[in-house]
């Protein structure tokens, strides 16, 4: 069974170098985690490695992340690896998983003086940083509004936020535009995304970010009154 390589092309044959003790490698470049994840997924390998500075990305959490939440792959040894020197790390076995840490907002990060990389947490609520300052409802499936013009599926709604799930990328603190369709007129405001996280969902679904958006300018009683509308 090969061991599976995830890392830059121009990392890709240093990296191999390091592992010729290990027998076959099954390779992918690091903008190829959907393809990769496919293949753990069909080959479960007993070895995932991932370079470090590809770990320390949001999709290389989101990959480490999502071979901890498959009970299938809790065989499967993880390890970041650097393409230079002798920097070698067991991040997850059947037992323990560690991924990169995360930073405010839930962006992955490399803490000067560390190793990047830390033990994962239990999971906090999706909104940890603070955006809950108003109840806030699940939403029945299928409702959608545009975030800069881009559909969004609502997950959960607030008069003072929301949480989406969005094929175009969100980052923390970017200022967006929010439509909200609300009978016969369009509800239009500013906002600014509080967090946010990319996700690998279940194979053959597509690549996604899952986002808090905070309001700035919204009328709250327009939003509550569409809440009541599409709360479950």
């Amino acid at each position: 069974m090969p061991a599976v390589v995830i890392a830059a092309t121009n990392l890709m044959s240093a990296l191999q170098e390091r592992l010729a003790g290990e027998g076959e490698l099954l390779t992918f470049a690091d903008t190829e985690p959907i393809q990769a994840l496919q293949a753990i997924l069909e080959q479960r390998p007993s070895l995932i490695v991932l370079e470090r500075l590809f770990a320390a990305t949001p999709r290389g959490a989101a990959l480490i992340n999502r071979i901890k939440t498959d009970p299938q792959l809790g065989n499967a040894e993880v390890r970041v690896m650097s393409h230079t020197g002798d920097y070698s790390r067991q991040v997850a076995t059947p037992s323990k998983v560690e991924a990169p840490a995360q930073a405010a907002g839930g962006a992955s990060a490399a803490h000067p003086g560390t190793s990047g990389v830390a033990i994962v947490e239990p999971a906090k609520p999706l909104d940890w940083q603070g955006t809950r300052r108003a109840p806030r409802y699940r939403v029945r499936p299928g409702v959608e509004i545009q975030v800069d013009g881009n559909p969004a599926s609502v997950v959960d709604l607030s008069t003072v936020g929301v949480q989406v799930l969005s094929s175009t990328i969100l980052r923390p603190n970017q200022k967006v535009r929010v439509s909200i369709p609300n009978d016969d007129f369009v509800m239009r405001f500013r906002g600014a995304v509080a967090w946010a996280k990319f996700e690998l969902p279940k194979p053959n679904d597509p690549p996604r970010y899952r986002a808090g958006v905070d309001f700035a300018d919204a009328d709250p009683a327009a939003v509550d009154d569409f809440c009541t509308k599409v709360k479950v």
